[in-house]
């Protein structure tokens, strides 16, 4: 432990914190801070070690609700902020959200800052059971959302409009930060590979990412005779409702629409290597893989939803298309496998925006301005940086 004044960052999982929050821990560092990290523990836990940072493994469960799981989640974050006694705690996804807002009130007197990257499964789907949930989540929020000290940060303008209404949070307590950032110098743009152009949707394999629409699209393309490879990247998330069957994915592959190349570290080679990128998700907070799309510099086509709208722009350096459509789908990629020339205008300008727009320096900055705001002179430390 050090005399820096610390700040505690909870996720649910290390891996989120590992392609979201590093970035900002290491710029929250570089300002001053002490960084402590709890999260769900999945085997990152001795990468954010390596990376400088104190790391403890948060007991949280994902899937279905099981009160014994999230009542020791909460009396696992008021042991940890009694005894850490942070200056600023900084929350990001739903459990941590909710029980570590109320868990700060109880024991320290540190700020908070909570990330809503979306509305989550709860207020997104139409199953019975999320339905009869809504009810007591906008209670939670509403609790958690009040902290007399705390700021909230929105990916996108849509969520922010939706929790104000609600009266889940005050506006004047929220800002529009647009997602995680992305390291530009990591996605180098290159040319397209010659030969059969690839058509990659990268994403956590659920049903609510548009992979049925995506694959629905494949089929017609491949039937009106249009060249090109078909691929999802990504893993099925177990803790998931909406997680596809690798049974499933792996009977696509089998049948031949699609192939799925399931899980890959190395995403830079794999945006290198594709023609366009293309994600019909439902909903999202601001979907970080857009942002690295574009910075390696590949056209997109996303459906016309909350955090989509955010990234893409259409006609300079993606396509819209409406939710859960794959007829629409497939016309607009089909319009981007004709012109080789149209991908390669977009392309570049998904580069620019991304450096201009959505680089980490930027995120970081923005964030650390709330944490100064938030902080208002008791960390000296951090003035005028």
């Amino acid at each position: 432990m050090t005399n820096r004044p610390r700040v505690v960052m909870v996720a649910n999982r290390d891996s989120f914190f590992l392609s979201h929050r590093s970035p900002l821990a290491r710029g929250a560092r570089d300002a001053g801070m002490e960084v402590v990290v709890a999260a769900g523990d999945t085997g990152g836990g001795r990468a954010i070690q390596q990376a400088g940072f104190e790391f403890v493994p948060l007991p949280v469960t994902r899937g279905a609700l099981n009160p014994l799981s999230e009542a020791r989640t909460f009396a696992f974050l008021l042991q940890l902020y009694r005894r850490q006694q942070p200056l600023l705690i900084h929350h990001s996804t739903v459990q941590p959200v909710i029980y570590g807002s109320v868990a700060a009130r109880l024991v320290c007197d540190a700020a908070v800052v909570n990330t809503i990257s979306g509305l989550g499964y709860v207020f997104t789907s139409d199953h019975r059971a999320a339905k009869a949930l809504r009810p007591l989540l906008k209670r939670l929020w509403r609790m958690a959302l009040s902290h007399p000290r705390s700021r909230t940060i929105f990916q996108n303008p849509d969520d922010r409009a939706d929790f104000t209404r609600m009266g889940l949070v005050h506006q004047d307590v929220s800002v529009v930060i647009r997602g995680s950032g992305v390291d530009c110098a990591a996605f180098l743009v290159a040319p397209e590979p010659a030969g059969v152009p690839v058509v990659v949707l990268p994403a956590r394999m659920l049903w609510d990412k548009g992979v049925r629409e995506f694959v629905e699209a494949a089929h017609m393309l491949r039937a009106a005779g249009r060249e090109a490879r078909f691929v999802l990247v990504g893993a099925p998330d177990t803790g998931n409702r909406e997680a596809i069957p690798v049974e499933r994915l792996d009977a696509w592959t089998r049948e031949g629409p699609v192939e799925w190349w399931g899980h890959r570290r190395d995403m830079a080679a794999v945006l290198a290597g594709a023609s366009v990128v293309v994600l019909p998700t439902y909903g999202e907070g601001l979907p970080k893989v857009l942002v690295e799309a574009g910075a390696a510099g590949r056209p997109i086509v996303a459906t016309d939803v909350r955090g989509c709208r955010e990234v893409v722009r259409p006609g300079v350096n993606g396509l819209l298309v409406p939710a859960r459509d794959s007829t629409a789908l497939a016309r607009a990629i089909e319009r981007l496998l004709q012109s080789p020339e149209l991908r390669a205008r977009l392309g570049r300008a998904g580069r620019l925006l991304a450096e201009t727009e959505f680089a980490e320096s930027v995120v970081v900055r923005q964030t650390l301005a709330v944490y100064r705001q938030l902080l208002d002179g008791r960390w000296p430390a951090v003035e005028g940086r």
